[in-house]
């Protein structure tokens, strides 16, 4: 059974600055998780950005406190509610102990050199820690996690899987209710879908293209404008 820890209240706003935890070391595949682990933190920071409590992060480590650095791990992406994003990004890291609280969600891209950490070592420590949900995606299809997408949430101190559906498009859907989004395995491309709009979060390059294609069509209607005014 997984124990059970209790978690300490952080201190107050402004009393002692903490020093910035370490950078993590870098895997030696770390580049080909890169685009990935971009593409889903520029989603979502972009999708939460308008809640200031909401913090959307990764690259550094997640511990419940500093003591015992074997259990101090690096995830892909973390998603926390009700915090104070700048108190984390000031430490360089996720001390859960002292923000009071363990993220909602954490994301891990595979590798070669990590894979299968992600889905046994990890996934005790995030279960331990309390993390309610925990996501991995294997742009492989499997062949570096045991499955191409999986979604795991906490019950009762205990991992139990999220219902996945693969559709005749081979496309893998996977809903999570802490984001309130779908995760999608498409291609070998990880999507975030909004059931609510019924439209896939755009990624960074879809977004200037929609921004491009906005300006090129207010650009097209002044020049209509002004050869209506003339006439």
């Amino acid at each position: 059974m997984t124990a059970t820890t209790t978690i300490t209240p952080p201190p107050p706003s402004g009393t002692v600055r903490l020093a910035p935890l370490p950078d993590p070391p870098k895997a030696p595949d770390a580049m080909q998780q890169l685009p990935y682990i971009t593409t889903a933190y520029s989603i979502l920071d972009t999708y939460f950005h308008r809640r200031p409590d909401v913090f959307v992060g990764g690259d550094g480590y997640l511990c419940y406190d500093t003591r015992d650095r074997s259990r101090w791990v690096k995830p892909d992406c973390v998603v926390a509610f009700g915090v104070d994003p700048a108190a984390i990004f000031d430490r360089n890291g996720y001390v859960i102990s002292e923000v009071g609280k363990p993220p909602e969600f954490v994301l891990e891209v595979a590798s070669e050199s990590t894979g299968r950490r992600d889905y046994t070592h990890k996934r005790a420590i995030y279960a331990e820690y309390g993390v309610a949900e925990y996501w991995r995606f294997d742009r492989t299809g499997g062949q570096y996690h045991d499955r191409p997408l999986s979604g795991d949430h906490l019950v009762n101190g205990q991992y139990e899987p999220l219902p996945l559906d693969t559709g005749a498009d081979g496309v893998i859907r996977g809903y999570s209710p802490v984001l309130g989004l779908e995760l999608h395995w498409a291609a070998g491309q990880l999507r975030f879908y909004d059931p609510a709009t019924g439209d896939y979060l755009p990624d960074l390059r879809q977004s200037e293209d929609r921004r491009n294609a906005a300006e090129a069509l207010v650009q097209r209607l002044r020049a209509q404008l002004r050869r209506l005014q003339s006439e």
